[in-house]
């Protein structure tokens, strides 16, 4: 091999990623010039291939140095994803809000209202794609690839599975009002025409005789609040843990059947006319009301606050340009024209002053001592003690089948 070949030949057969990658660019860079300045000593300028050869070895060191210094990011696995700027320029702009079921009939009359303000404000179209579904499997859609930049669920615990798959930044619920919490309402019990089993309180579902339809928390949201609402019936009226223990434990001997999910629990009670009470969400009920439907029920005034949070999707909305619309939107849902929409369709508003209007106080009857998640520790903590495996449900599971 001529002597004038070698650098050339040494640098073609070098591997490529050697060549460009960002980890070995300052030894690409000092070893290089290095070899040429060495190399500019031996060879012979007045020969032509040695004036071929030492300028082959600096075009090809120029290039990987310009690969270094301009593609050093795009080659790195640990480099954050930078935000597509997309959606400022764009005339239009699709946004996808993924959402628990019984917020559908709020959501389409707000979106209009969003839309139409976005638009005067920016001078751009949004166009919505939205997904509703029960919470669980909304949350397990999201995170399987179902590419939300907003999500609505019903229960924070859902919002936290999201955030530890890592497409929610932690402490998303510091970035909105009310740590999150957009809609909320509270337990209601359904009863048959007429109330024949006099049902009015949380104790009359553990009498005998009596047969409550609902959900399994197990695979359940809404199910979930239904076990919280028990247990806090009994904790806020000064009973332990042992007596709250004890009271779920009837109730739940009276459940002849555990639906997967509460569409089919209301299903159940409903159309197949099974049980004497069913536990459902306020909002559900007062909106089967407006569609006509004839519905008994009985707010206990020992109560739970069933909260609902909003959440961007960090890694989605970064990943579309959409993050300044999807922050827009979700900002939106706090105002008073928002919350003003939620209540019509029987949430109660988490705006305090829209809560002390007249329209609302008439609206909703008054629950006298009302609880919350953060009384019992976090979702977390409620999972891990009430509805994980071998947790609290599953001990009363397996008493009920001896």
């Amino acid at each position: 091999m001529n002597l004038w070949q070698r650098p050339l030949k040494r640098l073609q057969t070098m591997p490529f990623a050697e060549r460009l990658s960002a980890t070995r660019c300052a030894n690409v860079e000092k070893a290089g010039y290095a070899y040429a300045f060495n190399r500019t000593y031996r060879f012979r300028l007045s020969s032509l291939k040695g004036f071929v050869s030492l300028f082959l070895v600096g075009t090809v060191l120029s290039v990987a140095l310009a690969a270094c210094s301009g593609g050093s990011q795009n080659n790195s696995s640990t480099q954050a994803p930078t935000p597509n700027p997309v959606s400022a320029t764009k005339e239009n702009v699709e946004l996808t809000l993924v959402s628990f079921a019984v917020t559908k009939a709020a959501h389409e009359a707000i979106i209009p209202k969003f839309v139409q303000q976005w638009k005067k404000d920016h001078n751009q179209t949004v166009v919505f794609k939205q997904s509703y579904g029960g919470s669980g499997s909304q949350t397990r859609a999201v995170i399987d690839g179902l590419e939300a930049d907003v999500v609505h669920l019903a229960l924070s615990g859902d919002t936290s599975k999201i955030e530890k798959a890592g497409l929610i930044q932690a402490g998303w619920e510091k970035e909105v009002p009310n740590n999150g919490i957009v809609s909320k309402t509270v337990a209601a019990l359904v009863t048959r025409p007429g109330n024949p089993k006099g049902i009015k309180t949380w104790e009359d579902l553990a009498k005998g005789g009596i047969k409550l339809i609902t959900a399994d928390p197990k695979t359940s949201g809404i199910a979930r609040w239904n076990f919280l609402a028990l247990w806090n019936s009994v904790i806020k009226t000064g009973g332990d843990e042992a007596k709250a223990t004890e009271f779920v434990t009837k109730v739940y001997n009276n459940v002849p059947i555990l639906t997967k999910d509460a569409r089919e629990a209301t299903d159940t009670f409903a159309k197949q006319g099974q049980g004497d009470a069913l536990i459902n969400y306020e909002n559900e009920i007062i909106l089967a009301q407006q569609k006509g439907q004839k519905v008994e029920y009985v707010v206990p005034d020992v109560n739970i606050s069933i909260d609902n949070p909003i959440a961007v999707v960090d890694k989605n909305v970064d990943k579309h340009g959409t993050r300044e619309v999807a922050e827009g939107f979700v900002k939106y849902l706090y105002t008073p024209e928002a919350q003003q929409e939620f209540v019509k369709f029987g949430f109660r508003p988490v705006d305090e002053t829209l809560a002390q209007t007249k329209e609302v106080t008439d609206k909703f009857p008054k629950v006298k001592t009302l609880g919350t998640v953060a009384d019992f520790g976090g979702w977390e903590a409620i999972d891990k003690k009430f509805f994980a495996d071998g947790g609290l449900f599953d001990k009363i599971q397996a008493q009920k089948k001896r």
